[in-house]
């Protein structure tokens, strides 16, 4: 795969998956959770790629902050500066400023566990085409 498509892959795979989750337990979604879900799944592919030997559980926790903090940065831009009310976690217990709270982040915790699945088949199938191809003379 050519240096743009792997990118370009890899977020259209997020952006497509975390669009589809949050349809499928809300009933709908926006377009900037479309948006964020490319970077964050972006970002996770690179952590899951640069950390292979560390332990799963770490990866998570690690993934966990990471969506919490784009999470809070978008939720600030979007639901307070631009006022779009996208989501609001006012009514849940530990939020913090009604953008992010700490039920999600142990949610993210283990919603990273198939994201990092993922990421190790779709690394897989990205990389396959590594080798160069050999013309056979007829």
């Amino acid at each position: 795969m050519n240096r743009i498509g792997k990118p370009i892959t890899i977020f259209l795979t997020g952006a497509l998956i975390y669009s589809l989750v949050e349809i499928a337990f809300r009933g709908f979604t926006h377009w900037t959770m479309a948006v964020t879900g490319g970077i964050i799944f972006s970002v996770l592919y690179r952590l899951n790629s640069g950390l292979i030997n560390t332990p799963l559980w770490a990866k998570c926790l690690l993934g966990s902050v990471i969506i919490t903090s784009f999470e809070f940065t978008v939720g600030v831009i979007v639901n307070i500066i631009l006022h779009w009310n996208v989501w609001d976690y006012s009514a849940v217990p530990l939020n913090l400023l009604g953008q992010v709270c700490l039920p999600f982040t142990a949610l993210w915790f283990l919603i990273c566990i198939p994201a990092y699945l993922l990421c190790f088949f779709l690394r897989k199938r990205l990389n396959k085409d590594k080798s160069p191809r050999v013309l056979k003379a007829d």
